[in-house]
């Protein structure tokens, strides 16, 4: 009896035509606001080379059609963690760890009363290196920290890598710019050479799926005080920034603060925030609503 042979994998070069190339570009950007430039189209081929092997698609646009149809949504989710870079570390950007206990968070809590709630909200958390980084600069440096209902909230559209930010197993690379006092206090190391994040810092942050051009995924997303939104609007072109900046308004509270990558500027974006000088990082404001 002869074995039936396993699927021919699609070759990435004959995938897609210019034209469904276009169309697919189009379909993702209205999807997840991520632009995909003509230079991206081998980035784009091999990876949507491995879906249809995946899901075993006779072409390009039989698997085109079951991605926009699909009720479920799980093909395109399955897409969109494939597109999605996640790239992080440990303590990264630190200089705005440092404006965050130094100067934005007593401007926050100066407008509240002790054990009220301190909202912060990292979008995109990746694999968790940040939310968890906030975590730890808050215990170790924020005087105050006892004083007030601290909720750290993280999400990202990839629904794989939050898995990952849940489970908080990290390589050496991830936690290089670690203390070994903190790696002590707040890892496992594991026979595997990894290091996990404590159970308590697990609990603590509420991880989430969240794409930030849907509101109704980012409607629950309000009375924040602290947004870190690094490294996320370089994918996107004007248009979409512009409404990201207005999702983030509205969630914020006023007076509250959003940090962004240091290739990014909110000013070149919206007139919507002040920019503030805390700790030398440039950092964005709501104004008061008595301003």
């Amino acid at each position: 009896m002869a074995l039936p042979k396993p699927a021919a994998g699609p070759d990435a070069k004959s995938v897609m035509t210019d034209v469904d190339y276009e169309k697919f570009c189009e379909f993702f950007y209205r999807k997840t606001g991520i632009q995909f430039k003509e230079n991206k189209k081998y980035y784009v081929e091999r990876r949507i080379a491995s879906r249809i092997s995946a899901v075993r698609a006779e072409s390009f646009r039989d698997y085109f059609t079951m991605v926009r149809f699909q009720s479920s949504g799980e093909e395109l989710q399955h897409l969109v963690n494939d597109m999605t870079v996640n790239e992080t570390y440990f303590f990264r950007e630190d200089y705005q760890f440092d404006a965050l206990v130094d100067g934005i968070l007593p401007a926050v809590v100066s407008r509240k009363r002790p054990g009220d709630r301190v909202r912060i909200w990292s979008v995109p958390c990746s694999s968790g290196e940040e939310p968890y980084s906030i975590a730890i600069t808050l215990l170790e440096r924020w005087a105050e920290c006892d004083c007030w209902d601290i909720e750290i909230l993280a999400s990202d559209i990839d629904s794989r890598i939050l898995s990952e930010a849940r489970a908080g197993l990290y390589s050496e690379r991830s936690v290089a710019r670690v203390s070994t006092a903190l790696r002590g206090k707040y890892f496992r190391p594991r026979p595997d050479g990894q290091f996990q994040i404590c159970d308590d810092l697990r609990e603590s942050i509420d991880f989430s799926m969240a794409n930030v051009v849907d509101r109704t995924q980012t409607g629950r997303f309000r009375d924040v005080d602290v947004i870190f939104c690094r490294n996320l609007l370089i994918y996107f072109d004007d248009i979409v920034r512009r409404q990201t900046a207005e999702m983030f308004f509205d969630a914020l509270a006023p007076g509250g603060f959003i940090c962004l990558g240091h290739s990014e500027s909110m000013s070149r974006i919206s007139p919507l925030f002040l920019p503030r000088k805390l700790r030398g990082s440039i950092v964005y404001q709501k104004p008061l609503s008595a301003e």
